[in-house]
């Protein structure tokens, strides 16, 4: 059944960039197709909204409009006043999370439930405002996009080898509608919509924003017609719903604004936030191409006062997945999980490719006598790690996962955890070691969660909000 929209759903505001004490901001809506949001109405003006976007029963607009960078501010629409942090030079508070769904049935899930933690952050963020809501990938689980549709419906196990224009052209409508169905799904439900229309977001994708394991799977299928067009659909969807934007429009944060892969870096006062895109350019055989790295290399050579944050989706820091993987190659019927373990870092696939980041990082907070802190998520599990740069550095990771997945059992965490007992170190030089929560037993915690990151007189530190054990006592990054 087509999705009816009765009420403007937004705004949802997204991060463009900070740039001399302003922050560039884009309110995104989503209107019935013969409907059209108000302006947004700020001290500076009016911000008319724009058609980005057109579906059956919808359309997507956007309105950009700036606040002030160094205090809090306002902005109305539709007769409501909502106020936006700011101040983003002194004591700052941030938000991390990942996985927003489920990869069966997560539009049926009873909303409460799903969006209990949105509701714990919600209601954080009453007390203790964000300055920004990072999303460190899988916004939307869209596995299921694909069912319904002859050319897709068996994918990715059976498909066509040469469809023809038609085909093609009726699965591109197929799945830029189920696309749509799943973010409107998200942006309405009001837990979230609540936070959303008062902290801006940062978005970096990961695969279930594709599919399962996009870019894990074999070649021969995502290379294929309906692989590509599954991508292409992914993607515009990306570009419309996770950052307010299309070809053509994409803000300057991005690397590539043509669009090639959609890494991005936003700086604020000592604080850099650096994103790389691990989906656009993977393959089985490697996590980024020459876009990324090309990206990642000028950004390793730009000077960076303060902090880091490094938005890696997959983990950088883990334990010796390689062994596990050796062992599900082996057995026919573990085979299945084989595109699991190959989207990670720590695959025997990625294995100099992990080294060339790690060295990278580890250059990096050298040169610039810099603090870099990895955020992440992907897992269903929350964890921390840290690798040993040497010279009184070290690089630390903090795992958040996920917000609205519900967490595997706790048998799989205490597994992890003694694997990861095993250490691991692709740097020799540099070891790497999986680390408890505060107040945790075990060194991956299966629970519901989230991050929030806090500079307070120019100090950092981590607290992880768990949906049974409630929050940690903080940790200095």
């Amino acid at each position: 059944m087509p999705v009816q929209i009765d009420d403007i759903i937004g705004p949802v505001l997204f991060l463009d960039a900070a740039e001399a004490g302003t922050l560039h901001l884009a309110a995104l809506f989503i209107a019935a197709a013969d409907a059209a949001p108000s302006p947004v109405e700020t001290a500076e003006g009016i911000a008319a909204a724009e058609k980005i976007a057109v579906y059956d029963t919808a359309s997507v607009w956007r309105a950009r409009f700036a606040v002030p960078a160094d205090r809090a501010s306002t902005y109305r629409w539709n007769a409501e006043t909502y106020e936006v942090a700011g101040a983003m030079g002194g004591d700052l508070a941030i938000a991390y999370v990942s996985c927003n769904g489920e990869e069966i049935g997560d539009l049926e899930r009873e909303g409460s439930e799903r969006n209990a933690m949105w509701a714990r952050l919600r209601d954080e963020h009453k007390v203790r405002p964000f300055a920004l809501l990072l999303h460190g990938g899988d916004q939307v689980y869209a596995d299921e996009v694909t069912d319904g549709h002859p050319l897709s419906d068996d994918w990715p196990d059976d498909i066509e080898d040469a469809p023809g224009a038609a085909a093609l052209a009726s699965l591109t409508h197929h799945l830029r509608e189920r696309f749509m169905e799943r973010y409107v799904s998200l942006y309405r439900s009001p837990e979230f919509a609540w936070l959303a229309a008062r902290v801006p977001s940062l978005t970096q994708w990961d695969d279930h924003d594709i599919c399962d394991g996009w870019g894990s799977l074999p070649e021969e299928v995502t290379r294929s017609a309906v692989g590509q067009t599954l991508f292409a659909a992914a993607r515009e969807a990306t570009l419309v719903f996770q950052h307010a934007c299309a070809d053509g429009s994409l803000p300057a944060r991005f690397a590539d604004t043509g669009g090639a892969q959609l890494g991005w870096t936003v700086s604020l006062p000592d604080l850099r936030i650096l994103a790389p895109d691990l989906r656009s350019e993977r393959t089985r055989t490697r996590v980024m191409g020459p876009g990324g790295w090309a990206m990642m290399d000028a950004e390793a050579a730009r000077p960076a006062a303060g902090h880091t944050f490094l938005m890696s989706s997959v983990p950088l820091l883990g334990p010796r997945m390689s062994l596990l993987e050796r062992l599900m190659v082996a057995i026919p019927k573990m085979q299945k999980y084989e595109d699991d373990l190959r989207d990670q870092w720590q695959s025997r696939s990625h294995r100099d490719e992990w080294r060339r980041m790690l060295r990278l990082v580890r250059d990096l907070a050298h040169r610039d006598g810099h603090d870099i802190v990895a955020l992440s998520g992907e897992i269903h599990l929350a964890t921390r790690a840290t690798m040993d740069l040497k010279e009184g550095r070290t690089l630390d990771q903090l795992v958040a996962s996920g917000i609205a997945h519900r967490p595997p059992p706790k048998g799989w965490a205490r597994f992890l955890g003694a694997l990861a007992a095993l250490g691991e170190d692709p740097l020799p030089e540099h070891p790497i070691t999986i680390r408890r929560l505060p107040g945790q037993r075990g060194r991956y915690v299966a629970e519901r969660n989230y991050l929030v990151l806090e500079r307070i007189g120019g100090a950092w530190q981590a607290r992880w909000h768990l949906e049974e054990s409630g929050m940690t006592e903080p940790l200095p990054i």
